[in-house]
C-alpha cells in the first residue's frame, strides 16, 4: 500500500450502504457508473480498499495496539481502568465506542470488497486480454482483503452478520441475522482458496507494477493456515482443520518462494524503515511516507503508543508514550534461555536525555531495594519497534502520537510455526513439525546447539510450539487470539496474576480483577447496531 496509491477519487472509495448501521462513513458515489473500465481504473479502487487496513481502527490502533494488548506477556501501563484502558482491563462495555467504531470499520471495509468484486465481476468480459488477466488478480486481492476483514471480525466478535454482497448489507437492520463462526469461516475459507489459485507468488510476479504491501499466493495461503488453525481451535473446535492448515502452510513453505530473513534484527529495522521484504513478510500494513505525515490520516501509531519510551525534544522528535509493559515473568522465564532475541524485543531502557543514547530503568535508582527494582522491572516495553534505534532520518517524524513505522500482520516466521502446529495436531510428520521449529529458532538463536530434539511427544512439541510463538512474535498482535483459540485465555491471566503477585506483592496486572470466564474472550456486538439488529443475539455474558 504505498502512500503514491492513496491519492483516490471520491467517487472510486466505494464505501457507501444504502444501511448506515454497520457502516463507519459512507461516501457519494455519483459518477461511479463512468468508472472502473479497464484494469488501470480497477486497481485504482482496489487501492481504496487496500486503504482501509491503515486506518485508525484497524490496523493503525485497534487491531494492533489497542485491543491485542492484555496477555501473559503483556499489559497496559498503569494500575486505573479509565480512558483508553477500558479495553486493555476488560473492563469495557458493550457501548464502548471503540468497539464500535472497529466493527462499522471492518463492515465498511467489506462493502467496499463487495462492491469491487461485483463491478469488476461484471464489466472485465468486455475488457482486451492483458486487462481481464490483471482484472483476475484484483479480484483475488480483493477476495484475499474480504477474508481477512471477515477473519478479524469472527474471531473478535464471534457471532457475525454475514454479508456476502452489497445487497445483503443494504437490507433493514431488522432483517440481519446472525451467521455462525464455522459458516463465516467457510466462505473466508472459499475466498482464500480462490486467492491462492488465482494469484502469483510475490517474487514471480510480472503482471503487477508493484507486489509491495500487496496479497500474493503465499501471503494468501498462509493466512488461510492461520484461519485453519483458528477454525479448530475455540469456540468452533472443527479438529479436521489441523490437517488442512498443515496442508496450506506446506504449499508456501516447500514452494521455495518465501524465506526467513537471516539476521532477525533486520526484520525490525525493515518495517521501522518501509523496506519491503517478501522473503519474510506476507501480510504487511504500510504506514511509510517519505514526506512524512500523510494528510490522509494513513499514519500509525506504532512504535508511539507501544515502543520504547522517549522524551519529547523540541524540534528533534516527539514523545513515544510506551503503554504497551511487559509482564516481568514473561522476561524472567525468557531470560533463561539466553535467546538473543530477548535483548531485541524487550527494552529494559528508555531515552528520556536529548540525544539517541538508552538509559537503563535500574539506572536512576537512587535506592536499589528489591521492592524499587522491582518496580522498575514493570516498566520494560517492547523493543522492536524502537525508533530511536532503528528509524532511519528518512522516515523520521516529529510527533507525539503518529509514525510512519509498518505493522506486520503475517511474517513467514509464524506460517513455519503453524505449520509445525497443523502437523503436530493433526497426527502428521513430527520430523517435519520439528524441522519448521527448528528454522525459526536457527535464525533466533544464530546456531543449531538450540535445535529441538526428535524424541519430543506432541504433547511436549505444543507446549514447545506455544512457547516459541510468544517468543518469535512477542508484542505483535498475536498472543489474545493465541490463548482465546487454544481455550486458556482465562487460565493464563489467572496464573499470570498468581505468578506475579507471588514474585511482588505490589505488581500490577489490572486485567485480572476484570475479566470473566467465558465473556471476555470474545468483545461484545456493539449495543447501539444490536438495538436495531432485532433478530440478532448479544455474545454470551454480556447481556441480552
Amino acid at each position: 500500500m504505498k502512500k503514491i496509491l492513496y491519492s483516490i477519487p471520491m467517487l472510486c472509495l466505494l464505501l457507501a450502504s444504502c444501511s448506515d448501521l454497520l457502516q463507519e462513513e459512507s461516501y457519494i458515489e455519483t459518477g461511479k457508473d463512468n468508472y472502473v473500465n479497464n484494469a488501470s481504473e480497477a486497481e485504482t479502487v482496489l487501492m481504496g480498499v487496500y486503504k482501509n487496513l491503515a486506518n485508525e481502527y484497524l490496523y493503525s490502533y485497534h487491531l494492533s495496539l489497542l485491543f491485542t494488548i492484555s496477555t501473559d506477556i503483556a499489559q497496559c501501563e498503569g494500575s486505573a481502568n479509565t480512558s483508553f484502558r477500558e479495553i486493555p482491563t476488560n473492563s469495557h462495555t458493550a457501548s464502548n465506542a471503540e468497539i464500535m467504531r472497529t466493527w462499522q470499520k471492518l463492515y465498511a471495509s467489506i462493502y467496499a470488497a463487495n462492491d469491487f468484486i461485483e463491478t469488476v465481476s461484471a464489466r472485465k468480459d468486455s475488457w482486451g486480454a492483458s486487462n481481464r488477466e490483471l482484472a483476475e488478480i484484483y479480484l483475488g486481492e480483493a477476495r484475499a482483503l474480504r477474508a481477512l476483514f471477515y477473519f478479524e471480525l469472527v474471531r473478535w466478535y464471534g457471532n457475525i452478520v454475514l454479508m456476502k454482497s452489497t445487497a445483503e448489507s443494504d437490507l433493514p437492520a431488522t432483517e440481519y441475522v446472525q451467521a455462525s463462526p464455522a459458516e463465516v469461516y467457510a466462505f473466508i475459507e472459499e475466498d482464500l482458496k480462490y486467492a491462492s489459485e488465482v494469484l502469483p507468488w510475490a517474487v514471480d510476479d510480472t503482471k503487477r507494477s508493484s507486489t509491495a504491501y500487496r496479497f500474493s499466493k503465499g501471503s494468501a495461503l498462509g493466512l488461510l493456515a492461520k484461519v485453519y488453525c483458528t477454525w479448530a481451535g475455540y469456540p468452533v473446535r472443527d479438529e479436521s482443520k489441523w490437517e488442512e492448515a498443515a496442508k496450506a502452510a506446506r504449499r508456501v513453505v516447500e514452494s521455495g518462494k518465501h524465506r526467513l530473513i537471516p539476521d532477525y534484527e533486520t526484520v525490525w529495522y525493515n518495517t521501522c524503515n518501509g523496506i519491503w521484504d517478501a522473503g519474510e513478510s506476507l501480510i504487511e500494513v504500510s504506514f511509510y511516507s517519505p514526506t512524512g505525515l500523510d494528510s490522509d490520516n494513513t499514519a500509525g501509531r506504532i512504535g508511539k503508543w507501544n515502543g520504547v519510551v522517549a522524551t519529547t525534544v523540541e524540534g528533534m522528535r516527539g514523545r513515544n508514550v510506551g503503554n504497551w509493559k511487559v509482564t516481568y515473568n514473561f522476561t524472567r522465564e525468557w531470560a533463561k534461555h539466553n535467546d538473543p532475541r530477548m535483548a531485541l524485543s524487550i527494552a529494559d531502557y528508555k531515552y528520556p536525555n536529548d540525544d539517541k543514547i538508552p538509559v537503563t530503568y535500574f539506572s536512576t535508582v537512587t535506592n536499589p531495594s528489591e521492592d524499587n527494582l522491582n518496580k522498575q522491572r514493570q516498566l520494560f516495553t517492547p523493543a522492536k519497534w524502537d525508533t530511536e534505534k532503528y528509524v532511519g532520518s528518512a522516515n523520521y517524524i516529529i510527533n507525539n502520537d503518529k509514525s510512519n513505522v509498518n505493522w506486520y500482520v503475517l511474517r513467514y516466521s509464524e506460517v513455519l510455526l503453524l505449520f509445525a502446529e497443523g502437523l503436530n495436531e493433526s497426527g502428521g510428520s513430527m520430523a517435519d513439525a520439528i524441522d519448521a521449529v527448528n528454522a525459526v529458532r536457527r535464525r533466533g538463536f544464530g546456531d543449531t546447539q538450540h535445535d529441538l530434539s526428535y524424541g519430543l511427544s506432541r504433547e511436549e512439541l505444543r507446549e514447545v510450539i506455544r512457547k516459541e510463538r510468544a517468543y518469535e512474535l512477542c508484542f505483535e498482535g498475536h498472543r489474545k487470539q493465541d490463548l482465546i483459540r487454544w481455550g486458556i485465555y482465562y487460565k493464563s491471566i489467572v496464573e499470570t496474576a498468581q505468578e506475579l503477585a507471588d514474585w511482588f506483592s505490589n505488581a500490577n496486572y489490572s486485567v485480572r480483577t476484570y475479566i470473566i470466564e467465558g465473556r471476555h474472550e470474545l468483545l461484545p456486538i456493539p449495543q447501539r447496531d444490536l438495538d436495531l439488529m432485532k433478530k440478532c443475539k448479544q455474545n454470551p455474558g454480556w447481556g441480552q
